[in-house]
């Protein structure tokens, strides 16, 4: 894990004295509201429906034991106790008084941590694959290159004004864990015909009013040029992008008008001029950010009392079956902690449950937490030895959830319960999903099974790329609910076809099981998924399930 030096530590003190100050004219009514809020929001602070919310940054997902029981005292202390894990790989506070952010921000750089860059027409916290330096395809930790695009990024002076807010999300392995082809730029670790590691290059994609599929710009990408590449593309995007219209102006949108062959011809213009003033340092500044990347001292031990603890307790057993996934070193697993409980806020961690997770990091995780995009906590190096005790622990602190996933490990943004650009509640509705399927004893049957919502158009639950994506929306006053379908977040990305007319929030858990019972009954047997499913049959059987009265009028 990066640790800061001086340079870093002088910086952020710097920028939170800079703050501090303005809050303080904000309040004396120095500043106007207007005046404040570019200010506020170069620091990750909001305005939001009810109160300020203040979004913090996981760098790559990545933190320790101390920087987590600094959230969770943070959220005792300035907040209501609790913490929401976002999409983004960040944090958010959805209740600080102003007077008390100057504070909060003090507290977070005493473990190394900031809001900076969470908000704005900047380039925003770097994300990557929530298992990265543990997943067992991986072909190279993608963490110190998110790293060096961090360092890089941050308060970078031709970038703080961008047409639009960018986003950056790198994985280091073939399987995209990242959902890179959604980003502004995607990176996706792949090897040469002579196995060197580099990187497929993706730019364009994004969600939103307008979703979009990244498109390759480089098939390869050599390590060593990744630094200009990134540069050369944001600085075409800073000249070419347009500011005349917010709803055209991310990059997504100039790829489109432009073609991808003509950005790829302005980006290689401008990387061979820009190339030349990169004399090797980003090269040794990596090759020190390595260092802080290495792998832990893994331990030897045997796994007899995993597999007893499997055969005697069926609850363990299903939570190994849907929480664990294979580890690159023998012996251990990468643990997910599922943040979806069923009838609970997605995504939403007390301070109680953020201290247990920093107390099981320390004592069988080698001290290493993420943040995942799906909004769940990893532990990623626990042998298994160990997971016999570490169940027990998540269990009496209610983090034992054997769901992830499956239909109710939902991503789901805040909604209209706190966001003032919501048109819809989303908190609701995933809760009244994950409690009807619970109560169907359903969900292991189901199998894997992505569901997401957002409850506006900016689709900051990723519904787009969910298997069964849900939009919500206000027609007339009145929440109406779009179903898509066939949406996919991974290396095979898809953006999901709406299924038809929205339905209402009392109808919308019916047309749900609808969807689910017809896909039970269309699979060629319990392997094969909700995805394989419908790419192999099409929306036509799901939409005559979804709307049988359609069906009806039509006899």
């Amino acid at each position: 894990m990066y640790d800061y030096n001086a340079f870093d530590t002088e910086f952020l003190a710097s920028r939170n004295a800079q703050f501090r100050a303005q809050v303080e004219r904000r309040i004396d009514g120095s500043l106007t509201e207007d005046e404040f809020r570019p200010l506020r929001l170069m620091n990750g602070l909001y305005l939001q429906l009810h109160a300020y919310m203040l979004r913090v940054a996981i760098p790559y997902g990545t933190l320790d034991a101390g920087k987590m029981r600094q959230l969770a005292m943070i959220a005792d202390r300035w907040d209501k106790g609790y913490g929401h894990f976002t999409t983004r790989q960040n944090i958010q506070y959805n209740w600080p008084k102003l007077p008390d952010v100057p504070d909060m921000l003090d507290a977070l750089a005493e473990v190394e941590m900031h809001a900076i860059q969470t908000s704005g027409n900047t380039i925003r916290n770097v994300t990557a694959d929530h298992f990265a330096g543990a997943a067992a395809d991986e072909i190279e930790d993608p963490r110190p290159v998110a790293e060096l695009l961090r360092q890089w990024s941050t308060d970078h002076p031709e970038f703080q004004f961008l047409p639009r807010k960018f986003k950056i999300a790198v994985t280091g392995s073939e399987t995209d864990r990242a959902v890179t082809k959604a980003h502004d730029i995607g990176l996706r670790m792949v090897r040469n015909d002579a196995g060197q590691p580099g990187f497929e290059v993706i730019v364009g994609g994004g969600l939103g009013r307008t979703p979009m599929i990244g498109k390759v710009i480089r098939d390869f990408l050599p390590k060593a040029d990744l630094l200009p590449y990134v540069e050369a593309i944001v600085s075409v995007y800073n000249l070419l992008g347009r500011r005349d219209n917010k709803y055209k102006a991310r990059i997504k949108i100039t790829v489109h008008e432009n073609g991808i062959d003509t950005i790829r011809d302005l980006v290689d213009a401008r990387f061979a001029r820009i190339v030349e003033g990169f004399t090797g340092y980003d090269q040794d500044l990596l090759a020190q950010i390595e260092t802080a990347f290495a792998p832990p001292v893994f331990i030897t031990a045997p796994v007899d009392a995993f597999e007893a603890e499997r055969a005697a307790n069926p609850a363990f057993r299903s939570w190994s079956d849907t929480n664990l996934t294979a580890h690159k070193a023998p012996g251990y697993a990468i643990v997910s902690i599922s943040l979806k409980a069923h009838g609970e806020t997605p995504g939403d961690a007390s301070s109680d449950q953020m201290r247990v997770m920093a107390d099981l990091a320390e004592r069988y995780g080698h001290n290493e937490l993420r943040i995942s995009h799906e909004q769940n906590v990893i532990l990623p190096h626990v042998h298994k030895s160990h997971l016999p005790a570490l169940y027990a622990e998540l269990k009496a602190a209610r983090l034992a959830t054997a769901n992830i996933g499956l239909i109710s490990d939902i991503i789901a943004c805040p909604g209209m319960d706190y966001c003032a650009l919501a048109t819809a509640r989303s908190i609701p509705i995933a809760q009244e999903i994950a409690v009807r399927f619970d109560a169907l004893k359903l969900e292991h049957e189901i199998g894997a099974l992505k569901l997401k919502i957002s409850g506006c158009i900016n689709a900051c639950g990723h519904h787009h790329v969910g298997h069964i994506g849900i939009l919500g929306l206000d027609r007339a006053g009145v929440e109406s609910y779009q179903i898509t379908l066939g949406g996919d977040h991974t290396e095979n990305a898809a953006i999901g076809e709406r299924a038809g007319p929205g339905f209402g929030a009392d109808d919308l858990i019916p047309a749900i099981e609808r969807i689910i019972y017809a896909y039970l009954d269309l699979r060629e047997g319990p392997e094969e998924t909700f995805i394989e499913t419908y790419r192999r049959t099409g929306l036509a059987p799901f939409k005559t399930a979804l709307y049988p009265e359609a069906r009806a009028d039509a006899a």
